[in-house]
């Protein structure tokens, strides 16, 4: 484990303290580490998650200056093995702090927009309520299964937002710390977290 990950093992800690640390330590992966690790995540996701009944996947794109993992892995395999999973990627409104979702293919046109995220030019959504399976970003999480982002609260309300039997599972270069103190109801517990060395399944909510 590295010395991050040591220092934080045994710890309860604040979501403003991982949040700092972690986007640090993201921030610090080499290109070469980070195409390595997100190889590994793609295959463990694959290795160990049942498609049979998912019809729509939501995803996001990588965002390029926080060192993100590149999820584009993961959906050429679902365009190439999975064409029946219509696939999804998220489009943040910083006015109203909603998200939405918008198809998302091989072929779609992308642009960045003022906060350096990319996102697909058209403005075909799809309802919250046809996904049921997110694949979450996230700075660093805990044993229980509570995450945290970059502060924002996209993800909290939209996944709260999601039906009820929608998997939620996040992506992660790092183990998870011991607790975060600072959860509050608001907060959307994942089910699972994939990460370079395996998967780790979290009590049922």
């Amino acid at each position: 484990m590295t010395e991050l990950g040591e220092c934080c093992k045994n710890q309860s800690v604040t979501k403003s303290n991982l949040r700092k640390l972690y986007l640090e330590k993201q921030k610090a992966i080499t290109l070469k580490d980070r195409a390595a690790k997100s190889r590994q995540i793609a295959e463990r996701f694959f290795e160990n998650t049942n498609l049979a009944n998912i019809t729509t996947l939501h995803c996001f794109i990588p965002i390029q200056k926080f060192n993100e993992i590149d999820t584009m892995l993961i959906f050429e395999r679902f365009w190439q093995k999975y064409p029946h999973i219509q696939t999804v990627v998220p489009r943040a409104d910083f006015t109203t702090g909603e998200m939405r979702s918008l198809k998302f293919v091989r072929t779609t046109e992308l642009v960045q927009n003022a906060w350096e995220i990319h996102e697909p030019v058209h403005h075909e959504t799809v309802e919250t309520g046809e996904i049921n399976m997110v694949l979450v970003p996230l700075l660093a999480y805990d044993r229980a299964g509570h995450r945290v982002g970059y502060g924002k609260g996209f993800y909290d309300r939209f996944l709260a937002a999601c039906r009820p039997d929608c998997r939620k599972i996040g992506l992660s270069y790092f183990r998870p710390v011991e607790a975060i103190v600072d959860v509050y109801d608001g907060d959307v517990r994942l089910d699972r977290v994939i990460t370079p060395d395996g998967v780790i399944q979290f009590a049922e909510k």
